[in-house]
């Protein structure tokens, strides 16, 4: 037999008010059912017009790889937009003193570093390898160097997810059938 359970729960109500402008002067408590009820998903990638997200991020023959090792530094991404930036990192721990990769977007009056992948307290002569899989926003005039350090490298792969805008920007070559 059905059961109808009233549910009061702000944190729900909050969620519903949020996703839901219109619902937001709406004075009834939610109520739930022991019935099943089909649910219908009419998203955009649901109906195939969209690429899921892991999809939509591939990398392709688009792509630019870089690599850098030994005190050399570069930039990899200048074109403004979301840019998705993935590769390892390795160190090489100095008899004294400390060793690091970066991964920095500037502006050319202000540097900020996103990555940081350090020798740390770790054995001599240990090399220290760490991979990274991160999303950057760069706006125009901003862009995104590498620096590695002495007897370290840093190398992998950058492909644009995205304009400034946020309009996604699919692999090289896909077209919806």
């Amino acid at each position: 037999m059905p059961q109808i359970i009233q549910i009061t729960s702000e944190a729900i109500q909050a969620q519903i008010r949020r996703l839901l402008p219109s619902q937001q002067g709406f004075g009834i408590d939610m109520e739930a059912s022991n019935i099943i009820t089909p649910i219908i998903d009419i998203t955009p990638t649901a109906e195939g017009s969209q690429l899921p997200r892991f999809l939509q991020e591939a990398f392709d023959i688009s792509v630019t790889t870089f690599d850098d090792s030994n005190n050399s530094s570069s930039t990899i991404v200048n074109t403004p937009g979301f840019h998705r930036i993935f590769g390892v990192s390795t160190v090489v721990v100095p008899s004294s003193g400390q060793r690091a990769n970066q991964l920095r977007i500037t502006d050319g009056a202000t540097t900020k570093t996103f990555y940081l992948h350090g020798s740390g307290d770790a054995i001599t002569s240990e090399a220290i390898t760490n991979p990274f899989d991160v999303v950057v926003f760069i706006r125009a005039g901003e862009s995104v160097t590498t620096v590695a350090d002495f007897e370290s490298r840093i190398g992998g792969s950058v492909r644009q997810v995205a304009d400034v805008t946020g309009n996604l920007v699919n692999p090289s070559g896909f077209n919806f059938e």
